[in-house]
């Protein structure tokens, strides 16, 4: 069955945010690790320009993640916190955010693009050369990393796609080397 046959399935043919039925399409919640579908939510167009262009968000639209917030898809509900937290200064959000739950590895996703969190309170990830690290670039390793409990030594030149941010510090990041996930210092990468 293909992907948006199944996401139809599972959001029985209505938006998965706002229960909205027109205009419906996939939508792949960034950053784009993998095209797995927990990553994938079913949305209808106006969410979808909402959620692409902070600019044109209609507060009172959001009203119905106060029902959405509570999916069991881990899209939907990074999805649900992200607005949520774009829309924190209009008040009623914050009862809303006192409540969701996600998982660790969920809220990480959600963090990982800073909406609703103030300029000087982001966590800004830069490599060697001073250049922004945004989740899903491609950078190339430095120098040889001797990787610790891996085994291995992830050898200069290395390119690691797909990278995520740690939410909390600037100093590290994720990816994949040689099929591993390891944590890797900034200091040490190059963006692409």
């Amino acid at each position: 069955m293909k992907l948006e046959e199944r996401l139809k399935e599972r959001s029985n043919d209505q938006c998965e945010l706002c229960s909205g039925t027109n205009a419906l399409s996939v939508y792949m919640v960034p950053p784009y690790e993998d095209d797995s579908y927990d990553r994938h939510a079913y949305i209808c167009s106006v969410c979808k320009e909402q959620i692409e262009d902070a600019d044109k968000t209609a507060a009172n639209h959001w009203r119905c993640l106060n029902d959405s917030m509570w999916s069991e898809v881990p899209a939907v509900k990074v999805l649900a916190y992200r607005m949520l937290m774009r829309l924190r200064p209009e008040g009623w959000p914050q009862d809303l955010l006192d409540m969701i739950y996600l998982t660790d590895e969920e809220l990480a996703w959600a963090k990982s693009y800073g909406d609703g969190i103030a300029d000087e309170d982001k966590v800004i990830h830069k490599d060697c050369n001073g250049a922004v690290l945004s989740a899903g670039d491609t950078v190339t390793l430095i120098k040889d990393l001797n990787v610790k409990g891996g085994g291995f030594t992830a050898k200069r030149g290395t390119a690691v796609r797909n990278i995520t941010l740690d939410p909390e510090n600037d100093q590290y990041i994720e990816g994949k080397v040689d099929g591993q996930k390891i944590v890797i210092i900034t200091e040490y990468v190059k963006k692409q």
